[in-house]
């Protein structure tokens, strides 16, 4: 008989993030040991298993929502590792995404594109919604920027009236001083916002531009327009979390240790957010000619060359607006499009190169390093 460690995995599978967590447990499985896994179709509001009580396995992987399923974890009396919150069960170790980096993501990437106004559409139902809220606006005022903030209510997700709620939510986007730059706490809440600003006859993203947080795939590209989201690196969440409960069954690890925060992969930009909001029309227009041809190998010669301003001009404007030359915000486009090359393509650095418009590899080496304090490598890996 081969001994294998009897794994149960209460994560749901309804929705895209549970599914992207046992993704990465799949993979943690596949590269190191085989493990033998109880897995069921479950919502996330689904109890553990009646038979949990009396299970004699060897380990747990679980995102609770509720103080019994907490308890029913405890009292299976094996190792285990939570994904959603630590709130019901303080003693179980814990990973989960870095939320606290999610609104300043959205923060940096709506004042890349010239908004001075924003929103938040927020939800206080879990910690994780809280976090990556406050942390919107705690970023929007160390720049000096205030938050217009409407309120969901605690089940908007799963509305009773959910004409009523848009009605709401329709009134509230009418209010919005435009343009604006809107988070929407969840991908549900985002597409529900876009939905909105229809019935409200406000322009996205001319208007309002909007981001939702997770890149639930069947949600951004149904929407209309497609929602730009912030997405979260759910499988290397739950490798690291089997990786974590591996240990633990060994007798490896300590049952109390703190908690493992992963940070989101980035932005997924489509066109909810796809604008510079720049009321100098030649200004957005360089800007746009530099984020549709950075990677092409363009220097700044080539934006004076389609737009009508000076040297001079453009340099002090762009600075005065992202703090940045417009030789640098080049260079920006481009390393964000290597970023994306690395995690997303197993493309090597020679390709990446010639796809992002740098003439060099080594140049290109150069620049990451000085960016991102790694090398394009040491990136990809980690």
């Amino acid at each position: 008989m081969v001994r294998l460690p009897h794994v149960a995995l209460l994560i749901e599978t309804s929705r895209s993030y549970g599914r992207g967590v046992l993704r990465g447990v799949r993979r943690f499985i596949a590269e190191h040991e085989p493990w033998s896994v109880y897995l069921e179709t479950r919502a996330l509001e689904s109890q553990a298993p009646a038979w949990l009580e009396s299970w004699r396995g060897h380990g747990i992987l679980t995102r609770t929502g509720s103080k019994a399923q907490a308890r029913a974890v405890l009292d299976a009396r094996v190792p285990a590792v939570e994904l959603r919150t630590a709130r019901f069960a303080p003693s179980v170790p814990f990973v989960g995404v870095d939320n606290r980096k999610v609104g300043e993501m959205v923060v940096e990437h709506l004042l890349e594109r010239g908004f001075r106004r924003f929103g938040l559409y927020a939800l206080d139902s879990e910690d994780f919604f809280r976090e990556r809220c406050a942390n919107f606006v705690d970023s929007l005022a160390e720049r000096g920027f205030a938050c217009d903030i409407y309120a969901a209510p605690p089940h908007a997700e799963r509305p009773a009236h959910w004409e009523r709620q848009q009605d709401e939510l329709t009134r509230w986007v009418r209010g919005l001083a435009k343009p604006v730059g809107v988070m929407a706490c969840t991908d549900q809440l985002g597409f529900w916002l876009l939905d909105a600003c229809k019935r409200a006859g406000a322009s996205v993203p001319e208007e309002v531009a909007v981001l939702g947080v997770e890149n639930d795939e069947s949600l951004c590209t149904m929407a209309t327009p497609g929602l730009s989201s912030v997405a979260l690196d759910t499988q290397r969440t739950g490798f690291v979390a089997a990786e974590l409960l591996a240990r633990l069954m060994r007798g490896k690890g300590r049952r109390k240790t703190a908690p493992t925060f992963i940070e989101p992969l980035g932005i997924v930009t489509r066109q909810s957010s796809d604008v510079v909001a720049i009321e100098d029309e030649l200004l957005a227009q360089a800007l746009r000619y530099i984020r549709e041809h950075a990677c092409e190998g363009i220097n700044v010669d080539d934006v004076l060359r389609t737009t009508p301003v000076s040297r001079s001009k453009l340099e002090r404007d762009l600075r005065k607006l992202l703090g940045r030359s417009p030789n640098a915000e080049i260079r920006r486009v481009q390393l964000r499009e290597v970023q994306r090359l690395l995690i997303e393509t197993d493309l090597n650095l020679t390709a990446i190169a010639g796809r992002t418009g740098f003439a060099h590899v080594q140049y290109l080496c150069e620049s990451f390093k000085k960016q991102f304090g790694q090398t394009p490598g040491e990136w990809r890996k980690r």
